[in-house]
């Protein structure tokens, strides 16, 4: 039984951990030479989120590597967005990868370890990000 809650403690300050990370990277954004803002459009209203950019086979990609992922849920529902890199911002269809293609990109892409324990393990999942 002591082991039980211990093990539940354990647990419960592990998901407070993923939980207090998670909130950090949605709140504070950070940017850099290595991020986009991607902006997507619900009901007439834009959403910016920042991103990590990613390349593989010389296109764009973008991943939801969190469990928070409502600009994922949004992009895919009006994949029309729009992308600024570099200080340019220019118009994209987002288009999600699946099969072959994600494979590739996320061995091109790979996230440290330690990462994905901060981050609680969640789903991988990638936008190609097309010029339009």
């Amino acid at each position: 039984m002591k082991a039980l809650k211990v093990l539940a403690i354990v647990f419960a300050a592990y998901v407070a951990i993923v939980i207090a990370f998670e909130s950090m990277i949605g709140f504070f954004q950070p940017a850099g030479d290595t991020t986009l803002v991607i902006t997507t459009f619900d009901a007439g209203t834009s959403h910016d989120r920042v991103v990590s950019r990613l390349e593989s086979g010389g296109a764009l990609y973008v991943a939801a590597n969190h469990w928070p992922r409502a600009w994922y849920n949004s992009a895919l529902a009006n994949p029309a967005v729009q992308v600024t890199l570099d200080g340019k911002s220019g118009d994209y269809r987002a288009v999600p990868v699946t099969g072959e293609e994600h494979d590739r990109v996320d061995a091109d892409n790979s996230l440290p370890f330690a990462f994905r324990v901060v981050t609680g393990f969640p789903p991988r999942y990638f936008v190609r990000l097309d010029p339009r």
